[in-house]
């Protein structure tokens, strides 16, 4: 990686004509963005490794397809078609 000497940085920006800074500003600002999103996907992925609840999940839906313990789309949405219906069968609207 190449070393960046801020001094010399910092006179090439004090150098940029006025109408270049704000372009120059917004780039800045999006390196930053960058990073920090960069960063928080990182504590993402890193948290949901460590959840150990969402790890049973995912261990029980491959145990549920595995032993075809899942619907397919269609029955799936049939499934909830009925369970809907039982819903409103049993409320007073």
């Amino acid at each position: 990686m190449m070393s960046v000497n801020r001094e010399e940085l910092k006179q090439m920006i004090d150098q940029i004509p006025e109408q270049d800074a704000l372009e120059v500003y917004d780039f800045v600002g999006y390196l930053n963005m960058k990073r920090e999103r960069a960063e928080l996907q990182q504590l993402d992925i890193a948290a949901l490794v460590e959840d150990a609840d969402l790890i049973r999940q995912v261990e029980q839906s491959r145990e549920d397809r595995e032993s075809q313990r899942i619907y397919g789309r269609e029955a799936g949405l049939d499934y909830l078609r009925s369970k809907v219906k039982e819903f409103e069968l049993g409320q007073d609207i």
